[in-house]
Formats: structure tokens, C-alpha cells, sequence
């Protein structure tokens, strides 16, 4: 059991006390109303943690409910939404903290990483100022101090001139440089958990390459957690040390990569990885597909959600959704036919 892990001084100042797991989310459920005053569920019963130097993998097709269990953690969700369960910073429930607590979290002991940086850096505002103002916004220091934090990081990501790119506009640089840019300004501030939002879907094979390897040096040289959010499987294979993989808004497989990924049990990770490519594809080779569609928001089953499209179904599988139950050494599914036979 942890002891509870943020302390509050008078400042709200937050300072983490144990290691491990730093992130545990437990029956996370988030609805958004409609104008018609019904209620959709985007995510349903979503539990998982993360260790300081680990990164889970959160994989599922879009609309699955990757992005929006993201902004649950940063509490960026709008005020409309619903949200329960759990979200558990070293033992603190940051669902509990006020406004002006939960600022004192973003950008200092949790960040993020977007997708598109042309989105959120200010194109009229030079890069390495929009670094250092990402120091002053959360720490008292002077602007000098600031600048040489934001030098630092900027050489951290990987800009051997950084002196010089520290100048430039967002329009100067590359994708992947911009990018850079933004991871720069997420790990300024030396936060301990890391949330990257699809980060490499916007470039090309090569630069996406260098970005997850860049991610994994600054994940393991400060013993960040990460939360590594794509639909591509083979990005997350790479970066992940345990893997989570969604589908209409649940959790319906995880645990760690190489038994995800070698012995998978849920029918729709095994869908999902019999349709990518591998070494051994032939030319010509059909790859399998997974028949109908994701089910919308305002029409989920009442079970489980992949029960319509799963060639293993039973009828037990639409009368409830069921449980995550361990089939393996850390490793959970949540489907019962299967299950049962691993």
C-alpha cells in the first residue's frame, strides 16, 4: 500500500516521495453529455500503472478512447464531462485536487507531448523562448535562469547547435525539429510522469525513428514514466515496456510487450497484429482483416464491445461486459471464451 505521495506546503508546492508505481489508474469511466441530455461513455472501467523508467504502450484503433483518457490525467477535459474512479500520482488522487493544484502539476510533475507541434507552438514567438517560458509559468526563477534552463533542454533533445536554434520560429524548422522543440518544453521542467500523445504521427519512417529513440534515452537518463499514446503497433512495440490496448472506449488486453505481442489472447489484439505487415508477408500476401466497424459512442453493446465483430463469441459475451482476468503472468484479458482456454 502507498503512503500517501504529494505532500502540500502552504504553496501547493507538490514534491514526490515514492518511486513506484508513480501512476495508478483505477476504474477510470469518463461520459460527455449530448444536446438531446443523454450521456455517452468514451471510456468504461480503465485500470492500469506505470513505474518510474517504464513506459506502458496505450494502443487502440482512433475514437477508442486513447486521447481522452490522456486528458482525464492532465484534467483537461471539459467541465461538461463526467468522471470517476481514480487517478493516483505517487497514492494522490489528482481527481480530489483543486484548480489551482492541479496547476501546479501540469508542466512540473506531469507533462505532455502533442502530435502536431505547428498547433501548439506560437509561430511569431521564438522556440527557445517558448522553452523558457514553459520554466516561468511553474518555477520562481529570473528570466536569465529561465533562458539557460531552456538552452539545456534544448541540447538535451538533441540540437547541437542549440544556441542558434534557440533563435529561430517554429516556420524554420523541420517537423521533426519542431517536435523536438515540444519534448524540449515538456521535460524543462524535469516532470515525472510523460504522456506523448501520438508524437510521431506526422513524419516520415526515418525522423519518427530517432524521435522514439530520443524519447527512450530522456524516459531512461531522468526515469520518467511514460504513457505512450498511437494506433501504430510497431511504434509501440518499440518504445514499450508493457502494452494496453483499447477498444470502444475499454481495456480489452495488457501486459508486458513481449507477451502481448508474442502470445496475444484477446480476439481483437489478435486481430489488430494479423493485419500488419512482417519479414515474413509475401508479395501478393492478402492480410487479414477484422470484419464491421467500431461501434459508435451512442450504440455500444451492452457487453462487450467486439462481441458483434468477434468470430469467437458466445452468448454470454453481449449480456455484460466483461472483466479484465489474468490469464498469464501479468497478463490480462477481458474476454471470457478465451480466457479459459490459454
Amino acid at each position: 500500500m502507498l503512503n500517501t505521495g504529494l505532500g502540500y506546503n502552504q504553496k501547493t508546492e507538490i514534491t514526490i516521495q515514492n518511486p513506484m508505481p508513480l501512476l495508478d489508474v483505477r476504474n477510470l469511466s469518463i461520459r460527455f453529455p449530448t444536446a438531446a441530455g443523454a450521456w455517452l461513455t468514451a471510456v468504461r472501467d480503465v485500470s492500469f500503472a506505470i513505474e518510474s523508467g517504464q513506459t506502458l504502450g496505450l494502443v487502440g484503433e482512433s475514437g477508442s478512447g486513447k486521447s481522452v483518457t490522456s486528458l482525464a490525467l492532465m484534467r483537461l477535459l471539459p467541465p461538461a464531462a463526467r468522471v470517476s474512479g481514480e487517478i493516483l500520482l505517487d497514492g494522490c488522487d489528482l481527481l480530489t485536487l483543486r484548480e489551482n493544484q492541479i496547476r501546479d502539476v501540469r508542466g512540473t510533475l506531469v507533462s505532455m507531448i502533442f502530435q502536431e507541434p505547428m498547433t501548439a507552438l506560437n509561430p511569431v514567438m521564438r522556440v527557445g523562448d517558448q522553452v523558457a517560458e514553459a520554466v516561468l509559468a511553474h518555477r520562481k526563477v529570473r528570466k536569465h535562469d529561465a533562458g539557460r534552463l531552456a538552452l539545456d533542454a534544448l541540447k538535451d533533445v538533441g540540437f547541437a547547435d542549440h544556441e542558434r536554434r534557440a533563435r529561430d520560429y517554429p516556420h524554420q524548422l523541420s517537423g521533426g525539429q519542431r517536435q523536438r522543440i515540444m519534448i524540449a518544453m515538456a521535460i524543462v521542467n524535469r516532470p515525472a510522469l510523460l504522456i506523448a500523445d501520438e508524437p510521431t504521427t506526422a513524419l516520415d519512417v526515418t525522423i519518427q525513428a530517432q524521435i522514439l529513440d530520443l524519447l527512450a534515452e530522456l524516459r531512461d537518463k531522468f526515469r520518467l514514466a511514460m504513457l505512450f499514446i498511437s494506433h501504430d503497433l510497431a511504434v509501440v512495440s518499440k518504445v514499450s515496456h508493457h502494452i494496453a490496448v483499447m477498444y470502444a472506449g475499454s481495456i480489452v488486453e495488457s501486459g508486458e510487450a513481449a507477451t502481448v505481442f508474442g502470445h496475444p489472447v484477446h480476439p481483437y489484439t489478435q486481430g489488430l497484429l494479423s493485419a500488419v505487415p512482417t519479414l515474413k508477408t509475401e508479395r501478393g500476401q492478402e492480410l487479414r482483416t477484422i470484419e464491421g466497424t467500431v461501434p459508435a459512442l451512442g450504440f455500444l453493446p451492452r457487453g462487450c464491445p467486439f462481441e458483434p465483430r468477434c468470430e469467437h463469441r458466445q452468448p454470454d459475451c453481449a449480456a455484460a461486459l466483461p472483466p479484465l482476468v489474468q490469464v498469464g503472468r501479468h497478463h490480462l484479458a477481458r474476454c471470457p471464451v478465451l480466457s479459459t482456454e490459454y
